[in-house]
């Protein structure tokens, strides 16, 4: 068993994310699962040690356990009698427990041991995990009601603004400046150790990718065709901006001389989904008010994969702002449609607290034809909602990125 403040692995964070420290604080003793998800190396451990800093300013050691299951010293908790065992006897009576578990998706049965914990009142219990495996169908069935879900994504434009100045405050660089850095280098929280070190960059982010890929998706699905994968990876990049479904997709690989079936390409993309590589985003027909069932949008986790595997040829710099805009609404809590009204598309239908955002995303409407094209949507809309369109005109001289919706 391994208390973090006991070793090495208890260390200065050096670039905390106060905001998800703060929403897991506000759930504090309550008695639901604390459950955070997210892709491999978005920040998800140093959240959880960060909230282990936070609870051990008022909360005795003995009281708080910290397990990473993809340390060598916890391979015999990985299976789920001896991690019940091993946590039970760590228990202090009548007082609250503190159990934080990270990428406890590798504990075979974890649910069994969750559930179990939960049942004591005095148990508080907090978990991560890289892939939708933790929150599956039948694990979200039997935890129904018992849990809140807390998605950390990389770096928003944002934190990376405050970490890349943090480094470099010398260079005072424009919003501009820093945009194209964050669309280049993107925001996984390492990279702030490494940045302008491109060549350790690229490195860092080959090794994340071949991570995902072969351990969140070939090891898991049972997915071999490397090179398939591969190839739907790059088509999802290239077509960010497109409406895809797995026989369009299919369709243009037989084209292109490789037979794949429908099947096996929407395989690849739950799994790539499943793995946070990717999000998928359903249609939602304005006028008729209902969820369409085919046709979707995949955007990508973070730009700096993006820019990994299609390089500059990739930079429709449009579709990566329409990327870099999904995945902030994303992050502040919207559920989110691709809207359909008539013939005509809205970027995203934005909800949060009952309320709808309408949102368009161009690089530049400076020329009207592109202005009139992008609002023309809004005109067909009759409800009062906010209608946005965000652009990187607002500067004079220089593209800015900003963003309406708040």
């Amino acid at each position: 068993m391994i208390d973090i403040r006991d070793t090495d692995y208890y260390r200065e964070i050096t670039f905390s994310r106060n905001s998800y420290v703060k929403k897991l604080l506000s759930w504090q003793n309550q008695h639901v699962i604390k459950v955070i998800t997210g892709v491999r190396r978005a920040g998800k451990s140093v959240v959880l040690k960060t909230l282990c800093q936070e609870l051990s300013k008022t909360v005795p050691s003995e009281q708080i356990t910290f397990l990473n299951f993809e340390m060598l010293e916890n391979e015999d908790l990985l299976e789920y009698h001896a991690l019940h065992t091993a946590l039970k006897s760590r228990l202090v009576s009548g007082k609250m427990n503190y159990i934080l578990l990270d990428e406890i998706q590798l504990v075979n049965k974890f649910e069994k041991v969750i559930d179990s914990l939960f049942v004591s009142p005095n148990v508080d219990i907090y978990l991560t995990g890289s892939n939708a495996d933790l929150l599956s169908s039948e694990i979200a069935t039997l935890l129904s009601g018992r849990y809140v879900e807390l998605h950390v994504h990389p770096f928003s434009f944002a934190e990376f603004q405050t970490a890349y100045k943090s480094h470099f405050p010398e260079q005072n660089l424009d919003i501009p400046s820093i945009y194209t850095k964050f669309i280049t280098f993107g925001g996984f929280p390492y990279l702030h150790n490494i940045y302008e070190q491109n060549e350790n960059i690229r490195d860092y982010i080959s090794w994340l990718y071949s991570t995902i890929v072969l351990k969140d998706i070939q090891q898991r699905k049972k997915i071999s065709d490397t090179v398939l994968l591969e190839k739907v990876v790059k088509f999802a990049l290239v077509h960010t901006w497109n409406l895809l479904s797995p026989k369009k997709i299919s369709d243009t690989f037989v084209s292109n001389g490789r037979k794949t079936a429908p099947l096996t390409i929407e395989n690849c993309l739950n799994a790539l989904c499943e793995s946070f590589l990717f999000y998928k985003l359903n249609r939602y027909d304005v006028r008729g008010k209902e969820t369409l069932k085919t046709l979707e949008k995949y955007y990508a986790v973070d730009m700096g994969l993006r820019f990994f595997m299609l390089g500059a040829k990739g930079g429709d710099e449009g579709h990566i702002l329409e990327n870099v805009v999904f995945i902030e609404l994303k992050r502040r809590g919207y559920d989110l449609y691709v809207g359909k009204i008539d013939d005509m598309e809205i970027d995203f239908i934005a909800i949060k607290d009952g309320k709808t955002n309408y949102v368009q995303v161009s690089l530049s409407v400076r020329d009207e034809a592109t202005l009139q094209r992008e609002l023309k949507p809004f005109s067909s809309i009759k409800d009062s909602f906010p209608k946005i369109l965000i652009t990187m005109d607002n500067a004079p001289s220089a593209p800015a990125l900003k963003n309406s919706c708040s």
